[in-house]
């Protein structure tokens, strides 16, 4: 594509240089430039792409993009007042807007995004509709599923994967929208259909800084809804926040959540180890449905896919059927079963909320004892670390505290700074994971369920500047294999 052509979709750019260049593709990250491409220098979160100009000029752009007056040998300058922004519209010009072909859908929240839209995904695919998605896991794109670099790709990928989409003949794209991506502008001049909020509570403060400023970012999505193209909102009404996020929507908004305010929310429920059993009421009518997902804070997540869904024009019977499909997601309340006598349960949180929130589910399950295997990030929010020791202390009847991406910091210095907060004195230390997780199934006993959270789906430990292979459900299976721990463990289902 020709340069010019290209940049007709910037007009407050100040252009010095060639603009009938050829331009390759474009580029954001400089050790990726190859001749004839265009980089685009962007601010980010730990270092600033100006700095790498001479980098990608070596490697052979033809012309770049940045927000100061500096001077480029023989390359086209164009100088922008926000060069994120700048990105985000290059990258859907290059790409023949794909997300203008495609109906979007983003989800929005700190936890519950992951199981939202791979609900939402199997609602659409079971309605007939080839749905692609891009969240945490993983990106499913036509018949290909491709390992997830970042909740939300950098602008220039996310252009590219809705390109791909819209080449296999998908129809829909469902996104998490992380707090990062609408801080970072990624998503910048993406038209969403359906925006869905699930909760908010404190994380990612190491980046925003402040809650204020984590609660806009997440607010942002909404108040770029647009009414006359027909987008809906669906928002958890059961969370503090929900009237504000309301009060600057100006779409449709349908409800969800447990409060008989709530337009979808449960009528009965059962909850047990082997899934669910739901009546729910909707403005389409009340009907039931099973699941194999797992705890009450799973029913939050079906009823936001369940808004969604019927915000799409879905019918309950697809919706039934989509919700039906969905087994237990990687690192997600995922069960490790080796015949053991006792539960395990691998899980992804690692947030204040999300930890209480998977112990209150636990402590409602039928079980003896929860023993929790836990840990906190380095070169993270140090202010977590004390709150979620107080939830592990108060709600775990035995905590194994352990190393989870340490990072640079002292690992015994990040414990240190979890048992700042506990109340009871049921903890043990274990710095090494893979020891704390031994450690932990080796007191297990009959019907107790062993809780390792923190880690979920990721299969690496980051040490220092290291990153090596380490994934809690592996080293479970490795450790339990010739367990002594064999028989059948009690069945319940309580009813609401």
């Amino acid at each position: 594509m020709k340069l010019d052509q290209l940049i007709k979709v910037l007009p407050d750019a100040v252009v010095d240089g060639d603009l009938e260049v050829d331009i390759r593709k474009v580029r954001s990250d400089s050790r990726q430039v190859e001749v004839g491409d265009l980089f685009v220098a962007i601010k980010g979160y730990q270092t600033d792409g100006h700095r790498f100009i001479d980098q990608a000029l070596a490697r052979g752009a033809r012309a770049v993009v940045l927000e100061n007056d500096r001077r480029l040998e023989g390359a086209t300058r164009i100088r922008v007042p926000n060069s994120r922004r700048a990105l985000a519209t290059l990258a859907d010009r290059f790409y023949g807007h794909p997300s203008r072909k495609l109906k979007l859908v983003g989800i929005t929240g700190t936890n519950g995004k992951t199981t939202v839209s791979h609900l939402a995904r199997k609602i659409y695919e079971s309605a007939g509709i080839s749905t692609g998605l891009i969240g945490t896991i993983s990106y499913h794109v036509g018949s290909n599923t491709l390992p997830a670099i970042r909740t939300t790709p950098e602008s220039i990928d996310l252009h590219r994967l809705l390109s791909m989409m819209v080449g296999s003949g998908q129809k829909i794209a469902v996104l998490e929208v992380s707090s990062h991506s609408l801080a970072l502008e990624r998503v910048h001049g993406i038209r969403f259909e359906v925006a869905a909020f699930t909760n908010i509570s404190r994380d990612h403060l190491d980046f925003h800084k402040s809650y204020e400023d984590y609660f806009a970012a997440k607010r942002s999505l909404f108040e770029g809804l647009d009414a006359a193209s027909g987008s809906r909102a669906v928002i958890n009404i059961d969370d503090p926040a929900a009237a504000e996020i309301i009060s600057h929507t100006k779409v449709p908004v349908l409800t969800y959540g447990f409060s008989p305010e709530a337009l979808i929310r449960p009528v009965h429920f059962g909850l047990g180890w082997q899934g669910l059993d739901l009546t729910l009421e909707t403005p389409a009518g009340r009907f039931s449905l099973q699941s194999h997902l797992i705890g009450r804070f799973n029913i939050m997540n079906i009823l936001a896919a369940v808004g969604i869904a019927l915000a799409s024009g879905i019918g309950l019977e697809a919706i039934r059927e989509g919700v039906e499909k969905v087994q237990a997601l990687s690192g997600r309340f995922e069960q490790i079963d080796c015949g053991q006598d006792f539960r395990v349960v691998v899980d992804y949180a690692h947030t204040p909320a999300a930890l209480e929130t998977l112990l209150l589910t636990t402590r409602g399950l039928p079980s003896a004892r929860i023993i929790l295997v836990f840990g906190c990030g380095g070169d993270r929010d140090r202010g977590k670390r004390p709150l979620m020791g107080e939830i592990a202390s108060r709600l775990a009847d035995l905590c194994f505290i352990t190393s989870d991406n340490p990072r640079n910091e002292d690992p015994e210095t990040i414990i240190e700074d979890i048992i700042s907060g506990v109340v009871k004195r049921n903890y043990e230390i274990a710095p090494d994971r893979r020891e704390a997780i031994r450690k932990a199934l080796e007191v297990a006993e009959r019907d107790d369920v062993v809780v390792i959270a923190g880690k979920g789906h990721e299969n690496y430990q980051i040490i220092g500047e290291r990153t090596v292979h380490f994934d809690d459900r592996e080293v479970v299976q490795e450790l339990l294999k010739g367990t002594a721990h064999r028989g059948p463990i009690t069945e319940r289902v309580e009813k609401y």
